[in-house]
């Protein structure tokens, strides 16, 4: 399946992927940053975006997304940076696909199965009630339960529309139905792994890389690299957009 791309600067592809119930947009600030040098293109995810609503959200269906749209772009090699979700979704590119993968990016995830709250936080934003004449406000104050973070809800929310009939922008019943592959990571094959260079980003307010994964890291991807930015939590490319920017643009500078 072909995903909706959004697109910015010239040079080497640098290919940007959201996490869950994010979209392309969530990178704006920092495609600004590299586009002077780079061709950077941000991918909705499927179900997310605007990219077509689809069942089956497996991190294979979602790695031969992205490799579709990259072949359909013309781009044969590129830098993969995928944050949380897409994280996930970039590391089974690079696992399929090592030879369309120059480098390797991932924001605050591991190749590690995960238990989170998402499943919760799917339902409630179902039971929003979708009443011509809903306001923001109160679709906020519904999920309030669900999502005491306000700055989560405000994420979230990015995704509802309230113009005319009220309708969340997402394949949110899809998303909802493949919660644990989503939460998951898949079993690859004995001596699957992709020998590029690769950097693992971890926010140190975070907890979703702890050092007890670093193994699980290695076996996949033996050439990886730890880098945690202190001041940021599981969100480390809003919580602190110069440090993560400065982080990449090293690394990227280190492949031309």
């Amino acid at each position: 399946m072909s995903l909706h791309a959004n697109e910015r600067g010239h040079g080497a592809p640098v290919i940007l992927l959201h996490g869950l119930f994010g979209r392309s947009q969530n990178f704006g600030t920092l495609m600004r940053r590299l586009a002077p040098g780079f061709r950077v293109v941000a991918l909705d995810l499927r179900n997310h975006g605007a990219s077509p609503h689809l069942r089956g959200m497996s991190y294979q269906a979602m790695a031969d997304d992205v490799l579709e749209t990259l072949a359909g772009l013309g781009v044969e090699r590129a830098t993969v940076l995928g944050h949380s979700m897409g994280g996930k979704v970039a590391m089974m590119v690079a696992l399929s696909r090592p030879a369309v993968v120059s480098r390797l990016i991932v924001a605050d995830i591991a190749p590690v199965p995960y238990r989170h709250t998402n499943a919760r936080v799917a339902a409630a934003m179902m039971a929003l009630p979708l009443d011509a004449g809903l306001t923001r406000a109160a679709a906020d104050a519904h999920l309030t339960e669900a999502v005491p973070d306000p700055a989560v809800r405000s994420f979230l929310l990015q995704n509802l529309s309230v113009a005319g009939q009220p309708e969340w922008r997402i394949g949110l019943r899809e998303i909802a139905a493949d919660m644990k592959l989503i939460e998951g990571f898949p079993d690859v094959a004995p001596g699957t792994r992709y020998g590029g260079p690769a950097l693992f980003i971890r926010g140190g307010r975070s907890g979703y890389v702890k050092d007890a994964m670093l193994p699980d890291i290695h076996r996949l991807f033996p050439a990886a690299r730890l880098e945690t930015l202190d001041d940021a939590g599981h969100w480390l490319h809003a919580d602190q957009p110069e440090a993560f920017g400065a982080c990449v643009e090293t690394f990227l500078q280190e492949g031309v």
